[in-house]
Parts: structure tokens; C-alpha cells; sequence
């Protein structure tokens, strides 16, 4: 059991109502789960507003409470603690409670639009690779050493992180890199840790239905580097119109990286094909079996880390050679048929447009480019005509379908999609509600050498449909449904 007073190290406190030197067994912010000797914090949601189960929390045998409001009703015996922002307390009491364990590990953060799960699991896989206990807090899965845990969230709350940092300081971890998303920034999920260093990727169209201005996402990142300590690093992306914004008022070292820019870390493509990319990395020629430009910016972050990182150069090259693409960022196979199919995550305009850039760069124009794509539903519905509107530019046939619909009607989604469409396209587009059904269609449509791009859903093993979860794997889907056409 550990002293309430001590959990409240570094908790900006307005007024407390009781004593703070109380046991107190674990803390929670879902009232469902407090037992006896818990503290309970009040979190104020999109959903649902924490302060209204204060009463529920203290029934279950809560005895202290962290709040930014008080109750009405004060109970005798009950400690209370008003904070001015319960999500960055929650933050320094979740560290404390766990004994601030990304001080005990190096620990990387890396944000940005698009890049994040790709650039975080592949440094986890080069320092594996260095000889390192290494840890993963990654949209994909988390990893503690070789144990894997699912994910729920990008960035997961604070309660979360520090538990399983904690773990890998218990493990003997040495390295950790995470993804850093917006909602986890404005959120305070990564207040109260220790960062030794913090990569800037690109930044998009994305989460305009949370963060309500292009601007205020921009800022939101950009204050995940203001709090930087001096002794981290901070890496950007110069190509970026926004890289230089989030090195403004950083007391970290300022580091660049660029492929057409003048940076600290500058890469040339030598060769771009479907096996990999031959690039030249600050006049070092590598091999990677990576491909494509936006690759060629994350295997350029992915070395400028790890030499901040104490890695030495030549080393970081060899293994760099060695890293092998993450599940559902442009994952392909080539069936019997000579058929390339190819699955990634691209839910963003600009992803989406990278995608489709690489395989343009890459194919010899003889074959037809046949794009599978949806927009998720209860997300931002600006940019699903965007979406719409690149893959019918830069393909030669576009099935529209769902993605995540959610709590939308499927048609809905795909109606704002197709108000991108533009005239010269409609007689390439078409559109087929059942994502399955969708991608038989890409297959059926497909010939020798053609080339099927699975856009928006990646690594997910599932789709959301009004509420409900139903198994569905866009890579399982599209060999089974090759396989059938080869026999």
C-alpha cells in the first residue's frame, strides 16, 4: 500500500477536503472497477463525465477522491483533492504510483500524422536485433520484451503506459519507443514521463472531428516537443512545412532529417523497387527491403534516433538492412495468377496518395492499378471526398466499400466519397458496400500482373459495425478469395 501524499508528488492541488496520509491500495478512474482503499479520479470525457460517479466509486469502497470540482455532497472519512486538470493528475499519480519507471529506461516518443506505428515498431525490431532488451507501446500491439499485449488505443491512458513501463524496467529493458498520438497530447496521457527523445514524422489531413482547427492538431503536437527536457532530443522532419513549427520553443537538441532538404540526417533513392529501396544515407549506400518515398523518410528517422540513441552509424546501416516491414503497411504478396496484392493502413488523404504515388513510381504501366478503399464512420467526414478523389485520379479502378462504419449507415460514408468524384472518373469508380464483396470484385477483376491495392484498415483484424465487432482480416481475406481463383 502506498501513502496518498506521496501519490500527490508533482499534482498542481487547489484544496483538499480530509488528510492525505491515508493507504491507498490502487487508483482508478472507471468507477466499475474500484474496490476498497482506492482513489478514484474523476475524469471528464467525450462520452461520459467521471464527476458523476463519484458517489458509485465512494459506495465501492473508495477513500479518497480526485476531482476538479467538488461533490454537493461531502462524505466524512472520505479524502477529496480539487486539481485544476484531473487527466494531467491522473498522469503524475499513475507515475508515482508506479515509481516513475520511464525514468529507469530510455524512452522515445513519435508523432506526427502518418509514420508513427511504422517508424516505433521498427526501432523496437533494430535494437532487438543491437542485442537490447527493448519495449513497444504501439497502436499494433504492446510489447514488454517478447511479451505481447493487445492494444487499445494509440497512445493508452496513463494508468496503462506506466504499468507496463514498469514492467519492462522489472524486465531489464533498456529502450522503449511509443506512439505518441494528438488525442494522448491533449489528453495529458504522457504527462509526468521521462522522454529521451522525441521524433516529428509529417503532418495531415486527420482528426478534424476531435481537434476542431487544422491549427490546434498542429499545436497539440507541437506541445509534446515543448515539454521536451533538456537532455532529449527532438527530430523533425525539414521536408515538412511543419517540422521547423515544432522546434520553436523546445529546450531538447534540434535535430533534421530530409530527403530534399539540407538536414542532419539526408537520404538519397538510388532505387525504388518492388523488393525494396537502395538509398544513400548521409553518403552511406544501404539496401532496405522497405519501399517507397514515405519509407524512405521513416527509415531516415528510424537512424537518426538511433544514433541519438548511442547506436554507431555503420551499425545502425547493417541493421537497418535487416528490419522487415510491419503487419498491414504495404504488405503484399503476388499470387499464383501473378496477381500483387497489396494491404495498408492508409486512412488519411496523404497516406493514401503516398501509397498510390509508390506504385505508380514502381509499376511499368502495362497493368491495371485496382484500389479497394472506405473512410471510417463517427470520424471526420471532410476528408472522405479527398480520399475519393486520389484514389480515382491515380488508379485505374476504384471500389469504393466500408471501412469501420461504426454507428453510420455504410451508403452514407460511401455517398460522401463519391461527392469527390470527379466527372472524368465516375466510369472507373464503383461502389459495393460489403467490404468482402468489394474485394472479390478487385480479384475478379484483376489479371496477370495487375496490381490490387487494400487501402484503410491494415493490421486490423476486425470491422466495426454499429457496434458490434466482426472477425475480418484484409490480407487473410484477399489470399483466400486469390487462392479460389487459382484453382
Amino acid at each position: 500500500m502506498t501513502q496518498l501524499k506521496d501519490l500527490l508528488y508533482k499534482v498542481s492541488i487547489e484544496a483538499v477536503k480530509g488528510s492525505t496520509d491515508i493507504a491507498v491500495r490502487n487508483i482508478d478512474f472507471d468507477s466499475r472497477k474500484v474496490e476498497a482503499d482506492d482513489v478514484f479520479v474523476a475524469i471528464r470525457g467525450t462520452v461520459s463525465n467521471g464527476h458523476d460517479f463519484i458517489e458509485k466509486a465512494i459506495n465501492q469502497g473508495a477513500t479518497a477522491v480526485v476531482c476538479d470540482t467538488f461533490p454537493d455532497v461531502i462524505v466524512n472519512g472520505i479524502t477529496y483533492v480539487q486539481v485544476k486538470d484531473t487527466n494531467k493528475a491522473l498522469a503524475f499519480l499513475a507515475a508515482n504510483f508506479y515509481g516513475n519507471p520511464s525514468q529507469s529506461l530510455k524512452l522515445t516518443g513519435i508523432t506526427g500524422t502518418n509514420g508513427k506505428t511504422t517508424i516505433a515498431s521498427l526501432l523496437y525490431q533494430l535494437f532487438k536485433k543491437a542485442g537490447y532488451k527493448t519495449g513497444l507501446i504501439s497502436t499494433v500491439k504492446i510489447l514488454v520484451g517478447d511479451i505481447e499485449y493487445k492494444a487499445t488505443h494509440t497512445t493508452p491512458d496513463s494508468l496503462t503506459i506506466n504499468k507496463h513501463l514498469r514492467e519492462m524496467v522489472d524486465a531489464g529493458v533498456d529502450f522503449c519507443f511509443m506512439e505518441v498520438s494528438s488525442h494522448g497530447i491533449h489528453q495529458k496521457r504522457t504527462e509526468g514521463l521521462q522522454f529521451a527523445g522525441g521524433v516529428f514524422t509529417n503532418l495531415s489531413h486527420d482528426h478534424l472531428d476531435y481537434h476542431e482547427t487544422f491549427a490546434e492538431y498542429r499545436d497539440v503536437k507541437k506541445s509534446f516537443f515543448d515539454h521536451l527536457p533538456r537532455h532529449a532530443f527532438a527530430l523533425t522532419n525539414l521536408d515538412d512545412k511543419n517540422g521547423l513549427v515544432m522546434l520553436q520553443n523546445t529546450i531538447a537538441k534540434k535535430l533534421t532529417y530530409a530527403l530534399k532538404s539540407y538536414a542532419d540526417y539526408r537520404a538519397q533513392i538510388l532505387e525504388n523497387q518492388l523488393s525494396g529501396l537502395l538509398l544513400k544515407i548521409n553518403e552511406q549506400e544501404v539496401w532496405v527491403r522497405l519501399i517507397g518515398t514515405f519509407n524512405a523518410y521513416n527509415l531516415l528517422a528510424i537512424y537518426g534516433t538511433a544514433v541519438n540513441l548511442g547506436l554507431e552509424e555503420l551499425e545502425v546501416l547493417r541493421l537497418l538492412s535487416e528490419v522487415e516491414s510491419v503487419s498491414g503497411r504495404f504488405q503484399f504478396i503476388v499470387s499464383e495468377g501473378k496477381i500483387t496484392a497489396i494491404v495498408d493502413y492508409a486512412h488519411t488523404p496523404d497516406a493514401l496518395e503516398n501509397v498510390l504515388k509508390t506504385i505508380n513510381d514502381i509499376r511499368t504501366k502495362n497493368e491495371q492499378l485496382i484500389t479497394v478503399v472506405g473512410c471510417g464512420g463517427d470520424r471526420d467526414k471532410t476528408k472522405r471526398p479527398i480520399m475519393a478523389d486520389i484514389a480515382s485520379n491515380m488508379s485505374d479502378k476504384v471500389i469504393l466499400t466500408s471501412d469501420n462504419p461504426r454507428s453510420e449507415d455504410p451508403q452514407d460514408i460511401i455517398s460522401d466519397m463519391e461527392k469527390g468524384v470527379q466527372p472524368q472518373n465516375y466510369k472507373k469508380t464503383v461502389a459495393v458496400v460489403d467490404r468482402k464483396q468489394a474485394i472479390k470484385m478487385a480479384c475478379q477483376l484483376a489479371g496477370p500482373k495487375d496490381i490490387i491495392l487494400i487501402a484503410g484498415k491494415g493490421h486490423e483484424t476486425y470491422q466495426e459495425i454499429k457496434g458490434v465487432r466482426y472477425d475480418f482480416d484484409d490480407m487473410a481475406t484477399v489470399k483466400e478469395l486469390l487462392d479460389q481463383l487459382n484453382k
